[in-house]
């Protein structure tokens, strides 16, 4: 349980900053609006694309049905449920495809990160920090709690050849390489991308095995070990620190759709 210091901390937090859109900041939740609101028109794209085939978008997946379908896989899986009602709700959603036995199969599923507006407070002249008096916010640890539905939705894809898991990671916590900054006054300032207080691509890179970010990793990696065969599924992390434009996210959202969809009719 929470200590009433940690409490106090976060309700003055709460109160400071305005309520939960403080917290969460504004900019975070207009990206995750994109990020929905592009899931939604790629799922008509693929509708119109292919005809013949039957799509759906849901907002989430009950932690029972990913039991289930880990149970249905190996008798030892999928047995402890403590809250009936529990679900894991991707920011984007998740699209799924009919196959031919009737049965859904997912094909996307998206999330959005925002964290770390440096280079908008640089530029206005704003100070950071508890005293107001720091140039660039120590970046906090919010990116990890992506890692909860990247592993529900492997557990539920756990007898898939692919894994659509696409992660939209945007803002100065997640710059791949180094920014050069103009203050009012002209002063110029450095965000450095190898900086630990600073950056977190580091805190999800697990997510993709610590593979190259910015690529599809739709299919599943297979690697060989001894006498066996591992099979690896890996998130396809999108980092920079520009906003991602809702057009630039469709097109990597397709790509990935597209080669869910192909991996399904060579694989089944």
């Amino acid at each position: 349980m929470m200590s009433k210091r940690q409490t106090g901390r976060l309700t003055d937090q709460h109160v400071t900053s305005g309520g939960a859109v403080g917290i969460f900041g504004e900019d975070a939740q207009e990206h995750e609006k994109v990020v929905g609101q592009a899931s939604k028109n790629v799922h008509k794209m693929l509708g119109d694309a292919y005809p013949r085939y039957k799509f759906r978008l849901r907002q989430a997946i009950k932690k029972q049905e990913i039991n289930e379908k880990l149970n249905s896989i190996d008798p030892r899986l999928g047995e402890t449920l403590v809250v009936k009602d529990s679900k894991i709700r991707p920011d984007g959603g998740v699209i799924e495809v009919l196959d031919r036995d009737g049965k859904w199969r997912v094909i996307l599923v998206t999330e959005a990160k925002f964290q770390g507006k440096d280079i908008e407070n640089i530029r206005a002249g704003v100070l950071v920090g508890k005293n107001k008096n720091q140039v660039l916010m120590v970046a906090g640890n919010a990116i990890e709690r992506v890692y909860k539905n990247i592993n529900e939705v492997r557990n539920f894809m756990l007898d898939e050849y692919h894994f659509p898991y696409v992660v939209f990671l945007q803002g100065s916590n997640f710059a791949t390489e180094t920014i050069q900054v103009y203050k009012p006054d002209g002063t110029l300032l450095e965000i450095r991308h190898d900086v630990g207080s600073l950056n977190r691509i580091d805190r999800v890179s697990a997510a993709n095995f610590c593979m190259k970010i910015n690529r599809n990793y739709c299919r599943n990696i297979f690697i060989a070990h001894k006498n066996a065969s591992i099979m690896l599924q890996a998130a396809s992390i999108y980092a920079r620190c520009d906003p991602w434009s809702m057009e630039e996210m469709e097109a990597v959202m397709l790509e990935i759709a597209n080669t869910s969809l192909g991996t399904l009719n060579q694989l089944g």
